[in-house]
């Protein structure tokens, strides 16, 4: 079977949606080829289920890495999204843009033209904030996106304890301002989950020139020459084609999109080779620089019964569900990642390498485990990993998963940062507004001190974050390790791009669901060649005494260095 369309866009993630959907507005026709099937699930729209799809092989391709040398050989769960909206059918729906110095970095890493100015306003584009709109959020595009009612007091205290321990709060962490402590921004509208799918791919179906075709396996992309003219899939156990007038846009994510490209010979030439692909363009970078977040789950337990812990049980749940399916709102309308953090490890960081998610209950986040009574958390990562790893081909069937290695905790100075993470946590619950909640520390617990202590446990224990990354960068031409320019081609391909988090050279400071969807609304302009949007002059604060500080604001309540190591690291406040 073969058909023809103006644009063909494998994937309907966060960043394929957005193009689709831009496309169709613009009068094109297009075919979205989606390997997963219909998001229309309670699981996904209820955003407290969160972690059911994620959990899911009907909605997550469930991938694993391979053993991580320097987490003891453990294999970590990598979901993505196989459904319609892609990962944003299943993730946690924070939203969170990254910080400006993020996008610059990006261009003087080859990336020209995706400097904090030039993305802005396509991050204002793409948004509705339920506040409104300023010099930093939109207030008219597809995307909505709210703030939680922060009924718990946990999650008050959360905000005054960073602010105790001498970190500054925030009105808005994607506004002018990402460093401090603040409320933590959500894709739900109306009590629901409101993934790229629904911002996206639900008004480019109303144009009638979208065409999805779910339960569609892409196997490789067809060329003529070095042309790329369409894409072949798997149906209902039957391989077809379908034909493109204009273009391919990749958008896979950063496990699947540079698998396409290599099982349709764009790749390093000689591994290509070795698993019997014929090699049409050697390109050495595709695969490599896989970059992710890495985090743990402090926890605390509480004193009060007022965490979510009181619903962790059948009868709670239901509850919840029932008010949802009944009015969507209560505890089924919120992700619960209501209040957030972000600071700096060390002087000498102009912008924040430590992420917090509070949440009011001892959970992972994939749902699977949790404490036997009342408790709260905070989910705390680092932001900029200096580890890299890869994605290669088991085997040329298109049906085989990807190999995986994150290369996790690798470089060294991960190894300082974590430690530093995991001391000024303790430090920032330690502070007088958890005084009435605070019981014992129930995770990594009293026995992780020193940095020996520490490490074991964060072998044993730490998780991926799943924002991976960076498997398909974007650079400059002549650079050999770069797979794709500034405008998200392929190089040494014509009429193929690729369009998700993979082309991100390096990970932003903080969850890629935002940036990534941004990087849909810009390239869906480089492809139908519009000027871009005029550039923003908005400025994004630094904290000005950054060089000799690691915060500022109040006198921060210290309390006893945890270790050897800390002392330095607690006395530079």
């Amino acid at each position: 079977m073969t058909d023809e369309f103006d644009y063909i866009i494998v994937g309907t993630g966060s960043a394929g949606s957005a193009v689709a959907f831009r496309l169709a507005e613009a009068g094109a026709s297009v075919c979205a080829l989606e390997a997963g099937g219909s998001d229309r699930s309670i699981f996904i729209r209820m955003p407290s289920a969160l972690s059911i799809p994620m959990s899911m092989p009907r909605y997550s391709w469930g991938y694993a890495s391979e053993p991580e040398p320097a987490l003891g050989g453990r294999a970590l769960y990598a979901p993505r999204g196989r459904v319609v909206g892609g990962s944003s059918s299943i993730n946690g729906m924070v939203y969170v843009r990254g910080h400006a110095r993020d996008f610059d970095r990006w261009a003087e890493e080859g990336a020209a033209g995706w400097a904090y100015r030039d993305v802005l306003p396509y991050f204002r584009r793409s948004e509705t904030r339920a506040e409104g709109g300023d010099d930093y959020r939109g207030a008219a595009g597809p995307l909505r996106t709210s703030y939680g009612t922060l009924r718990n007091p946990l999650y008050r205290a959360f905000v005054q304890a960073g602010v105790e321990a001498g970190y500054p709060e925030t009105a808005d962490i994607n506004g002018a301002q990402q460093e401090g402590f603040g409320r933590m921004d959500m894709t739900i509208h109306r009590g629901e989950r409101w993934s790229a799918a629904r911002a996206y791919l639900d008004p480019a179906l109303k144009t009638g020139r979208l065409d999805i075709r779910r339960e569609a396996l892409a196997t490789r992309v067809v060329f003529e020459g070095r042309r790329a003219v369409g894409v072949a899939y798997l149906r209902d156990g039957e391989e077809r084609l379908v034909k493109a007038r204009r273009e391919v846009v990749i958008a896979g994510g950063a496990f699947n999109s540079p698998q396409l490209l290599m099982l349709s010979g764009v790749g390093p030439a000689a591994d290509l080779a070795a698993t019997g692909i014929a090699p049409l363009v050697d390109r050495p970078g595709v695969g490599g620089n896989l970059q992710d977040h890495l985090e743990f789950y402090y926890q605390m337990a509480s004193l009060q019964p007022i965490t979510l812990f009181s619903w962790l049980n059948p009868i709670g749940k239901a509850m919840i569900g029932m008010r949802w399916l009944w009015r969507r709102d209560g505890l089924g309308a919120t992700n619960h990642f209501e209040t957030c953090g972000f600071i700096r490890s060390r002087a000498g960081l102009e912008h924040p390498d430590i992420q917090f998610h509070f949440l009011p209950a001892a959970i992972t986040y994939d749902g699977r485990a949790h404490a036997t009574q009342h408790g709260f958390q905070a989910h705390v990562g680092t932001l900029r990993s200096r580890s890299r790893g890869r994605v290669w081909l088991a085997s040329s069937d298109p049906r085989a998963r990807p190999r995986i290695l994150f290369n996790y905790m690798s470089d060294p100075q991960d190894w300082t940062e974590m430690r530093a993470a995991l001391r000024l946590t303790r430090e920032i619950f330690a502070q007088p507004a958890f005084d009435p909640y605070r019981g014992a520390e129930l995770s990594p617990g009293p026995a992780a001190q020193s940095d020996a202590e520490i490490d074991d446990w964060l072998r044993a224990h730490i998780e991926g974050a799943y924002h991976p990354c960076g498997t398909c960068r974007m650079g400059r031409v002549d650079d050999p390790l770069a797979v794709t320019d500034n405008e998200a081609r392929v190089i040494g391909v014509g009429a193929l791009r690729v369009v998700d988090a993979s082309i991100m050279p390096s990970v932003t400071s903080g969850n890629l669901n935002a940036p990534t969807i941004m990087i849909g609304e810009k390239a869906a302009d480089h492809i139908l060649g519009r000027a871009p949007l005029a550039a923003s002059n908005a400025q994004a604060w630094i904290a000005p005494d950054w060089r000799t500080r690691q915060r500022t604001g109040a006198p921060a309540r210290t309390t006893e260095p945890a270790g050897p190591a800390a002392t330095s690291r607690l006395s530079q406040s």
